[in-house]
């Protein structure tokens, strides 16, 4: 499950299209902006971008971490993937928005990492996760915008796998242009290597046999380079960043729709397998709010947890 609607990235079977589902990206309306007070960012938007976004983006960039920010996209009652019938498409949930990949590709253009898991490459037709992948419209402001910061022509995608089950033949692997960085158990390490991958694709090994962890995934970004990592993981990886204190801020979309669920559709939730409240809640600060059409563009700012 990717953290926005992906149908460029990802595979979308059946597709039911939303009654609402617009003909093209509308441009974003901002409503609310709190006052940025990072030191040191990552961010300037000029042009189409600023046009299309209604202003500036800037995230801000931690001196002792990369910086790991999330996107996401749920129903207004908090479904963040459909789960029937091998539907599992952020598009699914977004109503196939063309905003929403528009910010899906903004927030990847900025990004020196882009993490996801592995259950998201089983479904892609491309495992890179890159600007225009996303959101071919913009390519070129997304390229002049990573050029004027100093980046890489396209990010990093970092895939998270604790069975190793990765096969080169998947489509997701045909796609050679961007770098691929694996990263799986030390003891998958010798099996992975031996399957003939491109050479687009690198791995890095951690010691957790039962996954990795937000520490580990933390520390593999920070090996790479990254300072700023924006994750298109699941809720249930997604989960663990917001237990661990290691995420910084959510950029959340929300759909006009409600999704329900019952036990044949269970469905699955922002945040899933993990219980924060009593014990260790997480709050966030309301940094801004846009919206486009009827879809909703929150970005919120976690407070650092309490030691």
């Amino acid at each position: 499950m990717s953290g926005a609607a992906a149908v460029v990235d990802a595979v979308a079977p059946d597709r039911v299209p939303s009654r609402t589902e617009p003909r093209g990206a509308e441009p974003l309306v901002r409503l609310l902006e709190a006052g940025a007070d990072a030191r040191e960012f990552r961010g300037g938007l000029i042009g189409e971008l600023a046009e299309r976004y209604d202003g500036d983006l800037r995230i801000g960039l931690r001196a002792d971490r990369p910086t790991l920010v999330a996107n996401f996209v749920e129903t207004i009652d908090g479904v963040v993937a459909m789960g029937t019938g091998g539907r599992s498409s952020g598009g699914d949930v977004s109503g196939y928005s063309p905003t929403d990949r528009f910010v899906m590709g903004l927030l990847r253009s900025l990004a020196d990492v882009v993490l996801v898991g592995a259950s998201t490459i089983h479904r892609s037709q491309r495992a890179a996760r890159t600007p225009s992948g996303v959101f071919p419209d913009a390519a070129p402001a997304f390229a002049d915008l990573r050029s004027r910061l100093g980046l890489r022509p396209t990010p990093t995608t970092l895939v998270a796998t604790r069975s190793g089950d990765l096969d080169p033949e998947l489509p997701a692997f045909r796609d050679r242009s961007a770098p691929i960085v694996i990263a799986a158990p030390a003891v998958r390490m010798g099996e992975l290597r031996a399957r003939g991958f491109a050479p687009n694709v690198s791995f890095e090994a951690y010691d957790d046999e039962g996954g990795a962890t937000p520490a580990a995934l933390v520390d593999i970004a920070r090996r790479l380079g990254a300072r700023l990592v924006v994750s298109e993981a699941g809720p249930h990886l997604f989960a663990e960043l917001v237990r661990a204190g290691s995420l910084d801020e959510l950029f959340l979309t929300v759909a006009p729709h409600v999704a329900g669920r019952d036990a044949a559709h269970p469905r699955l939730p922002l945040v899933d397998g993990v219980a924060l409240w009593p014990d260790i809640p997480r709050w966030a600060h309301l940094e801004s709010v846009r919206s486009a059409g009827s879809h909703l563009f929150l970005r919120y700012r976690f407070e650092e947890p309490i030691p």
